[in-house]
């Protein structure tokens, strides 16, 4: 960082760079000292084509005089307010240290007017509860045949397909464009699901989860290891809730994401049966301590999206075959909106890894939702952990968003990444990429407040199941802090060490974890250097 500043000192300010010391509220928002600010980076965005870079805590010398926190956080804020007048944005803020604080390098640009409302749903549900139907109908406009037709856009492999069972987490996305529903008839063109990320103003992405038993480790992944925006729970109406249905329910809630219930099947049985499956859904809700609302109009369906919470439930009932109920799903999801955290897109930039390719044409591709920050083509970033806790330098070549190239990619974008400078054996689901501010860790014990859920006899020092956090699934070694040993019902602290390989995880984290029947939740609060 002092050999750049020494570099561009040498000579003087150029191009698309400015130096600032500080800030101040009181006098560089002044009207006509804002116009001409304004005017200044509207010079230095021409001249860096679309972008500028402001150091703060800088003198014109060069000089790394540095800012206090409180000093820095009120300079920036005049900056937002500054670029906001030429309708531009702070995009990236990277902090350095300096002789009496921290520095920031800020990257200026134009605010995307195309940017997209991107919300991301999971979709979860006991088998043959028309979780894929569902999705596949509501995504294409296509009605189901009543024996899965519309299914087979989201059952991509070979036992998939025959079987008709999902066994893998996929993707499928669709929106709307000036309030409109705009659809994929075909999702397996990839031309066709890309044009419709581009047309979208809004676009709405479904990850479709596992409902067979044996791969609710799939499922987990899905709800966990995605930046969710919502939960969305399928049950059939000539079923009823399940005890699969109630632990998808479980895992939802565990992630703090809002829930939205729809019954399908309706088709199936009669009007009596319906009620009775409504009844069930609604009192298992409330159960657990959620409000179930049931949407029977549009308009229900706008009330509930403008009073949408963590505690509040709309539950909808739905045809593939016939359509009905598809229309209230429409107008609920155009209605939703996502809590845009600002916050989020001034961090640096970082992503779980879901998935590794190797592309004809692109080389190695990792695939994962951005947690935080953004990304552009050509960024250098970091690999890792690897096995001895080590990153590894790599460079984004090119982004994708279901099949879309982009520039960029931030905070809640689904996107394949290609990379250079690792191979694909290196690579392993759970590894991060991000940028290199960005706060890594290589960590192999920590501590967590758990709660057991259950658990048939007692857990001990030594117990091992396997955790999920974000992406990783991994086996994990127990050691009750609190008492010598913890049973069913019971919450408290224990120290976690990861048996196989570090992570990079960090506290605050949701996790879940698993062996057998048993299970139980719990947040990282402390990591163990």
């Amino acid at each position: 960082m002092t050999s750049s500043i020494y570099n561009i000192t040498k000579k003087g300010e150029r191009r698309n760079i400015e130096f600032k010391e500080s800030l101040k509220k009181d006098y560089h928002l002044q009207k006509d000292r804002k116009q001409r600010l304004a005017s200044q980076m509207k010079y230095r965005m021409e001249r860096g084509s679309g972008e500028a870079i402001y150091f703060i805590g800088v003198d014109d010398d060069g000089n790394l005089l540095g800012l206090s926190d409180e000093k820095m956080e009120e300079s920036l804020f005049v900056l937002k307010s500054i670029a906001e007048e030429i309708n531009s944005t702070i995009l990236k803020v990277e902090k350095y240290p300096g002789n009496n604080g921290d520095v920031a390098r800020v990257f200026i640009g134009k605010k995307d007017l195309s940017k997209r409302d991107h919300m991301l749903v999971g979709v979860a549900g006991h088998v043959d509860h028309g979780k894929s139907t569902l999705i596949g109908t509501l995504t294409t406009g296509s009605l189901d045949d009543g024996s899965g037709r519309t299914r087979i856009f989201l059952d991509l492999q070979k036992h998939e397909i025959e079987r008709g069972l999902s066994a893998d987490l996929s993707f499928a996305i669709y929106g709307f464009c000036n309030r409109e529903p705009v659809r994929v008839k075909n999702p397996l063109n990839k031309k066709e699901k890309a044009k419709a990320v581009e047309d979208c103003d809004k676009l709405i992405c479904f990850v479709d989860t596992v409902g067979h038993e044996p791969w609710l480790r799939t499922t987990i992944r899905g709800i966990v290891g995605q930046k969710l925006d919502y939960g969305l729970v399928t049950i059939a109406a000539d079923q009823g809730p399940t005890h699969i249905t109630r632990e998808h329910i479980g895992i939802i809630m565990a992630m703090d994401l809002p829930l939205i219930v729809v019954i399908t099947k309706i088709d199936m049985v009669s009007a009596e049966k319906i009620k009775d499956t409504k009844d069930e859904v609604f009192n298992l809700l409330k159960l657990v301590g959620r409000i179930p609302y049931m949407i029977k109009t549009c308009e229900d369906a706008k009330f509930v999206a403008e009073h949408a919470n963590q505690h509040l439930v709309p539950v909808i009932n739905v045809s593939s075959l016939t359509g009905d109920g598809l229309e209230l799903l429409d107008e609920l999801f155009l209605n939703l909106e996502v809590e845009a955290k600002e916050e989020d897109s001034l961090k640096p930039f970082m992503m779980y890894i879901d998935k590794i390719y190797s592309v004809v044409g692109a080389g190695v591709v990792v695939s994962g939702t951005v947690r935080q920050g953004r990304i552009k083509n050509g960024d250098k970033l970091l690999l890792g952990p690897d096995g001895t806790g080590k990153f590894m330098d790599v460079r984004a070549k090119s982004i994708e968003m279901h099949y879309y190239k982009k520039d960029y990619a931030e905070a809640g974008d689904v996107v394949g990444i290609s990379i250079k400078g690792a191979n694909i054996e290196d690579i392993k689901r759970g590894m991060i990429l991000c940028d290199p501010n960005y706060e890594k860790r290589s960590v192999k014990k920590f501590e967590a407040d758990v709660a057991i859920l259950v658990h048939p006899t007692t857990i001990k020092e030594g117990y091992e199941c396997i955790t999920h956090i974000e992406t990783i699934a991994e086996t994990v070694i127990f050691e009750p802090l609190d008492k010598e040993y913890m049973s069913a019902g019971d919450t408290g602290k224990v120290k976690m060490q990861f048996k196989y390989r570090p992570f990079s995880v960090k506290e605050g984290q949701k996790i879940i974890f698993r062996e057998g029947r048993s299970k139980g939740i719990g947040t990282i609060t402390r990591i163990i250097e």
